[in-house]
């Protein structure tokens, strides 16, 4: 079974680091490009950033700067480094077998929550 799972969300303030983990079971990671998303509820969930399987990679102009993704492909996980965080940064955070468009996911896993709050 092909799956994405997600961890390394928290409750920080602002100002924080956190480095989110997008493991993958049953599969190897390194032919496809991997996205990360956020969702708040109530609001369409964005794309945050990308990493391509060149190891390219891209960012929501929200979070440039700030973000960093990474790949380990002999650990089949793709990593969201998150630094001075912000207030507008707390949302569930999903990672997904596709970059920017969240309608080419036909389903998501739990996400992880990341809690920006003093």
């Amino acid at each position: 079974q092909l799956q994405l799972v997600e961890s390394g969300g928290g409750l920080v303030q602002p100002g924080g680091s956190l480095r989110l983990s997008c493991a993958a079971s049953g599969f190897a990671l390194d032919r496809y490009a991997i996205g990360w998303f956020r969702q708040v509820p109530g609001k369409e969930r964005e794309g945050v950033s990308c990493i391509r399987a060149s190891g390219s990679t891209n960012y929501a102009a929200a979070v440039k700067g700030r973000f960093t993704i990474s790949r380990d492909n002999a650990k089949r996980t793709v990593y969201l480094q998150m630094n001075n965080l912000k207030v507008e940064d707390t949302a569930n955070y999903y990672c997904a077998l596709t970059c920017w468009n969240a309608f080419d996911v036909p389903s998501w896993g739990q996400g992880t929550q990341v809690t920006i709050s003093s």
